[in-house]
């Protein structure tokens, strides 16, 4: 019994070592906070491999991995940031992988008397508006979207007293989802998200008033385990994965998105 005990635990130590050797670290935009966990529990539940997730705004994102931060991919809400790493030597070019194209939508709780399918973004200016919710511009794609659609309109220069700035579009989310804005300019993946779909209403910016938003996927150069990170972002390019992401908006180049208003 004393040697069955001991080759015992010698198999858990090694398969133990194994696993934990097999798991990758996730670097990804905010927008992507509610698709991924669940994506990641069915990958998981299929191949045994674990993932750990760090999410932010892109911009920041790109400067820890240019800092040495020991992830493995990187999901970006714009196709530049991995760009700019590739040229840097800091992602694998091959890997590059366009994911979606992702939704601006203007948001509103359901107890807002504004009518977003009248109006569309010139809600924003009405009086009963104090603070409209914003990502950060300066590091978030989603950020210099919204304050592109609202140049785009005409009417930046009326309502930029009021921008509330999220530092990642994840936190432009709860300000509006929390009461402390009345509006906010988001991601379609947080408006379909459990936490916001019941709670409020939204309008589809359309395409047009806005750079696309591009996102892409890379495996990391300095990743400590790119057979894993490779194997992960494989599992992404699958028609599961595709149709899992679609559930959040998340639609391939290669499809047709909606657009102008959507409600709900």
């Amino acid at each position: 019994m004393n040697k069955l005990n001991k080759l015992l635990a010698l198999v858990l130590l090694v398969t133990g070592s194994f696993a934990f050797a097999q798991e990758i670290t996730v670097a990804a935009a905010a927008d992507m906070s509610a698709a991924l966990p669940p994506l990641i529990d069915t990958y998981t539940k299929k191949t045994g491999r674990t993932v750990k997730l760090s999410f932010g705004a892109s911009g920041n994102l790109t400067n820890q991995i240019r800092n040495g931060a020991p992830f493995d991919v990187f999901f970006s809400a714009d196709e530049e940031y991995p760009e700019q790493l590739i040229a840097a030597g800091l992602a694998s070019k091959e890997t590059l992988y366009r994911y979606s194209v992702g939704r601006l939508v203007l948001w509103v709780p359901s107890d807002s008397p504004l009518d977003l399918w009248r109006l569309g973004i010139n809600a924003l200016l009405d009086p009963s508006i104090k603070k409209i919710s914003i990502a950060n511009p300066a590091i978030a794609p989603y950020g210099r979207a919204a304050a592109a659609a609202l140049r785009h309109f005409g009417i930046y220069d009326q309502v930029a007293s009021r921008l509330v700035i999220g530092e990642n579009i994840s936190q432009a989310a709860q300000f509006v989802e929390s009461g402390n804005a009345q509006a906010g300019l988001v991601a379609l993946s947080h408006a379909l998200s459990p936490a916001m779909k019941d709670k409020g209403r939204y309008w589809t910016v359309p395409l047009d008033a806005y750079p696309p938003l591009n996102q892409a996927a890379v495996v990391l150069s300095k990743s400590k385990q790119k057979d894993a990170a490779r194997k992960f972002l494989r599992f992404v390019q699958s028609d599961e994965a595709i149709a899992l992401l679609a559930k959040y908006g998340f639609t391939l180049p290669a499809e047709k998105p909606s657009t102008g208003e959507i409600m709900k």
